[in-house]
């Protein structure tokens, strides 16, 4: 039986995908290649933000449209939280963000019985992170691992602590198993994941903490380097970054979870750092892993942000010197306390700010990429176009080199120049 599948949202969205495609392949069905019509479409939805629903919604229709005669099973956090509005878009098999062997169980109950099922728990009364199987969607050169589930920050923009629940860690010993057989595999990179990694460990007995899972995850990693998911700034501190270091396998790219440059919007948001320890967590990093990319996410728009607000973002960002940045005008997301605040924006405010934003991301982008310029980087070749070779540096700068034979090669890399915003490099 032939399935289509459409992912939306975070990287551990991606993961459960391919881990749903694993299972879907090991109970004997094939993907459809092409225009190929299913008779499966599943879609793993997103709802972080309220365009994402719309998204997710869309997605929805799109892929039943173009298979009309199959069998539309939908999952993720859109479906947590709507259900009845998945249902009523025409799905078959309505689930939430969890027990994806039940997703799969009952897909095939519909399938045989031609009935319809809805099911969603409680995210809150999950106890344990169900271990899904890591690697990667066929033909991919990394592996990704999800190592913990669940969010306890409660930002009051977000509504995934109510799709996802409490938290949840894999015992480190687990992480490590799993490590092993990646590179057994012949994987070179492993990117470690979660919903909210920094929390990792707070569930388990003995306690431990995300250092602890890096740590047993390099020893077994073989050749694989680690690339490490979003980390909130309140996690960096000497002793976690020289553990990192210390590691030799740690990617010198870090994802922080900045959101604003403002300290009374950040508390508006309900994050849990202010402006001074975002930058001394980036200072850390800094000193343990020179010249490192460093990337953030940044919400512009927010209710209640003055124009002054949005001026002493910029100014921060600016100091902070991100690689490459995320920016994202603010959405309105029904059902958290952000969307009941007074000082809504106008779309029109929130996308000329988020203009001021991008251009300044890309003046700072634009300056990393010439500062890379004449070093020597280690890249993961990914894909080969007209007799070139691209692929991702440890710093996660796209590098491209004129070999065209080099694809699920890792290979030391000089940066000769910049072409737009990737570097053009030459083997060493």
């Amino acid at each position: 039986m032939k399935y289509k599948i459409a992912t939306l949202g975070c990287k551990v969205n991606q993961y459960e995908t391919q881990a749903i495609e694993t299972m879907l392949k090991q109970r004997g069905f094939e993907m459809s290649e092409n225009e190929e019509t299913a008779e499966l479409v599943i879609v793993n939805t997103c709802a972080v933000t309220a365009e994402s629903g719309r998204k997710s919604r869309q997605a929805i229709r799109k892929l039943k449209g173009a298979n009309p005669e199959a069998l539309v099973a939908v999952c993720g956090c859109f479906s947590q939280l709507s259900p009845e509005e998945v249902a009523q878009l025409g799905a078959d098999v309505v689930h939430g963000s969890g027990d994806k062997e039940r997703f799969l169980n009952d897909i095939e109950k519909a399938l045989g019985e031609k009935q319809k099922i809805e099911w969603a728990d409680d995210p809150f009364s999950r106890k344990i992170l169900e271990e899904l199987p890591s690697g990667a969607v066929d033909g991919r050169t990394r592996a990704m691992l999800k190592i913990q589930d669940g969010c306890t920050n409660f930002c009051t923009y977000c509504i995934i602590p109510y799709t996802r629940g409490r938290v949840r860690s894999l015992p480190p010993e687990r992480c490590a198993l799993q490590t092993e057989e990646l590179a057994q595999r012949g994987f070179r990179e492993l990117v470690i994941t979660g919903i909210e990694i920094a929390s990792y460990g707070r569930d388990l007995e003995p306690k431990c903490d995300l250092a602890d899972a890096i740590e047993r995850c390099a020893e077994r990693a073989g050749d694989m380097r680690l690339r490490l998911g979003s980390l909130e700034p309140t996690i960096i501190t000497e002793n976690f970054a020289k553990r990192l270091k210390e590691t030799g396998k740690i990617c010198d790219h870090f994802h922080l979870s900045l959101q604003s440059g403002c300290d009374a919007t950040l508390s508006r948001m309900n994050r849990k750092y202010d402006t001074a320890r975002f930058f001394e967590a980036t200072q850390i990093l800094r000193k343990h892993f020179p010249n490192c990319g460093m990337t953030a996410d940044l919400i512009v728009g927010f209710p209640g942000e003055t124009d002054e607000d949005h001026a002493e973002t910029l100014a921060f960002i600016k100091k902070c010197g991100f690689s490459s940045m995320h920016i994202f005008p603010y959405s309105i997301r029904p059902g958290t306390k952000a969307a009941e605040m007074g000082g809504q924006l106008s779309n029109t405010v929130k996308a000329q700010r988020a203009m001021e934003a991008q251009k300044l991301a890309g003046e700072m982008e634009s300056e990393y990429l010439n500062s890379c310029v004449g070093k020597i980087l280690t890249v993961l070749f990914e894909t080969e176009k007209d007799g070139m070779s691209i692929g991702h540096a440890a710093n996660y700068t796209q590098v491209c080199v004129h070999n065209g034979h080099l694809r699920k090669i890792v290979e030391n890399v000089q940066i000769v120049g910049v072409l737009d915003k990737m570097l053009v490099g030459k083997l060493v």
